[in-house]
């Protein structure tokens, strides 16, 4: 018998970390070549790691919510024979959760190395944690465990490494912060909370609290949504529109369907009128490049739809939306939206959006601000449709009504041509009939 060090493969794509989301082995289990072992989140995907070879598992490193650098061992299996050359490992297979291909698996790849950006603080103020920083820089371990310790203002001095040659790997750093401030996952609350002015003590409270540790998707969408809201300066801009004559035309157009076919929302019209639009905006249909400070304006129009899913928020994506009908965008819309839902999109159903609707249905409330959809510069958000009296020609009528509540990335879309843009959308949905008529 001998021993089998597994190591996380490339996953591609630039990929140089990825965190263990979850495991499908523990230690004593017995697994075969090929058997799917743990499964794992990249910036890109979530993705599930194959056994190279079979074996039985002595040890695994890292637990769910860890980083782990491409070439660190991730588990150790007990083999027959060791059939570990370099290269061997299979390819890693997307997870129905979130897609892609993996790249071919290398078990003997090395840590890619990245510079940390530069703070943007005054020197006086941040000089404790430079010099900390500067002593951590002579440690050996990762770009992702020394930019974590950086961001916690730990010394990497102060943690003794596990890995070779004194070498700090994540569960290092997890070990040491663990042992500061060790928490308590579950607290009962206090029986009773005595009252302040009757003498007598109030209803007892029996709840608890629990903690759950933000990992996998929940992580990102967290990473993301911060990193758009404190990176881009969001422009809100929101108008009413009558759509009676929409939800007539939907109506008359749903009532011609055959027996179970899926009826038709607000959202494909809402998209075909978009693109029409873009056509005079395309400054909305862009992505911002930061790394080169380019802004990149596109001719097809990749358009994301927002989806709420057990999983969280994902954006699938109709791609080349200019090129389909009313109906197309219905079909494409649902497909791309349900395969969201059960975990069947692919990594390229999943990513190129140029610009994003979003919609929470009759929960859609009255307005709201959405966050862009980092690198793009535009989101168009649907608010609830409802009947309510307006004036019409001089006099009351009921009319059916629906807010869009859009935010810019204020940098590169101008207030005028936001709302400009708006208010193309707003005529050409308040008169649909304008929205089939080529241009």
């Amino acid at each position: 018998m001998s021993r089998y060090v597994f190591k996380l493969p490339d996953l591609g794509e630039g990929t140089v970390e990825a965190e263990i989301v979850a495991w499908r082995v523990k230690p004593g289990d017995s697994v075969a070549e090929d058997e799917v072992v743990v499964e794992v989140m990249t910036e890109k995907a979530a993705v599930e790691v194959p056994a190279p070879v079979s074996g039985r598992v002595l040890s695994t490193t890292g637990a769910p919510g860890d980083m782990v650098p491409v070439g660190a061992e991730l588990i150790v299996l007990e083999t027959e024979a060791a059939r570990a050359a370099a290269g061997d490992a299979p390819v890693a297979k997307p997870a129905a959760a979130g897609a892609g291909a993996g790249a071919a698996a290398d078990t003997t790849a090395a840590v890619a190395s990245r510079a940390m950006p530069a703070g943007n603080g005054a020197a006086a103020a941040h000089a404790p944690e430079a010099a900390a920083t500067a002593r951590s820089a002579r440690v050996a371990t990762s770009p992702a465990v020394r930019r974590r310790a950086h961001e916690a203002g730990i010394d990497l001095r102060q943690i003794p490494g596990s890995g070779p040659n004194g070498r700090i790997v994540p569960k290092d750093l997890e070990a040491y912060v663990a042992r500061r401030a060790q928490p308590t996952p579950l607290r009962a609350a206090p029986k009773a909370v005595p009252a302040a002015r009757s003498g007598e003590p109030r209803a007892a409270f029996t709840g608890a609290t629990q903690e759950i540790k933000v990992i996998g998707l929940r992580r990102v969408i967290a990473q993301r949504m911060s990193e758009a809201k404190r990176n881009i300066p969001h422009f809100a801009y929101v108008e009413e529109l009558d759509i009676t004559e929409l939800e007539s035309l939907r109506r008359h157009l749903n009532g011609k369907l055959p027996a179970g076919a899926a009826a038709l929302t607000y959202l494909p019209f809402l998209a075909l009128a978009l693109v029409r639009v873009l056509r005079d905006f395309p400054q909305c249909n862009a992505h911002y490049d930061a790394e080169r400070g380019v802004i990149v304006r596109y001719a097809a129009v990749h358009l994301g739809v927002a989806t709420q899913t057990a999983d969280g928020l994902k954006v699938p994506v109709v791609h080349d939306a200019q090129g389909r009908s009313l109906w197309e965008l219905a079909a494409e819309m649902r497909r791309v939206s349900e395969a969201a839902r059960s975990n069947k999109a692919t990594r390229e159903e999943l990513s190129g959006s140029t610009i994003t609707i979003t919609s929470l249905g009759k929960l859609g409330g009255i307005a709201s601000t959405p966050i862009i959809n980092t690198p793009e510069v535009a989101i168009i958000g649907v608010n609830r449709a409802l009947e309510r009296p307006l004036v019409v020609d001089s006099a009351i009528a009921i009319r059916r009504t629906m807010n869009l509540s859009s935010s810019f990335d204020h940098r590169f879309v101008d207030g005028y041509d936001a709302a400009a843009m708006i208010q193309a959308l707003k005529e050409c949905l308040e008169h649909p009939a304008t929205i089939f008529i080529a241009g």
